[in-house]
């Protein structure tokens, strides 16, 4: 099994692809198991910080060394280990760009992640 979900080309599909919301039908062992995988990687506050971060920031990425300051109260390899788990997660991507790695959101997972949890309305 995979450790990251598979990324469509139309951001629109991906709630049709996975799983309708979770008031509508029930999950598959496989779907459940993909998703429980991202809920669990944002179970942690500084890997929710880290992402919200990243998917807030200007341009759609940001520097991995704008990350590493002061906001967080840990060391440069504890915030390098949950970019791990985010990454592994499928909820960001990194690139390296010489010394420094650029993340940004796998916006076509985090829209699965909303879908599934979209509540009815009535």
């Amino acid at each position: 099994m995979s450790k990251q979900l598979v990324v469509l080309d139309n951001p629109a599909d991906t709630a049709a692809a996975c799983c309708a919301p979770i008031t509508e039908a029930s999950l598959d062992a496989e779907a459940a198991t993909d998703l429980a995988r991202m809920f669990k990687a944002l179970g942690d506050p500084i890997r929710l910080r880290l992402l919200s971060r990243i998917t807030s920031a200007e341009g759609g990425e940001i520097c991995v060394c704008d990350l590493t300051g002061d906001d967080f109260n840990v060391t440069g390899p504890t915030i390098s280990h949950h970019l791990k788990v985010l990454r592994e997660a499928g909820l960001i991507d990194g690139e390296r760009r010489g010394t420094w790695v650029y993340y940004r959101p796998v916006v076509a997972n985090l829209r699965q992640l909303g879908a599934l949890l979209e509540a009815p309305t009535a």
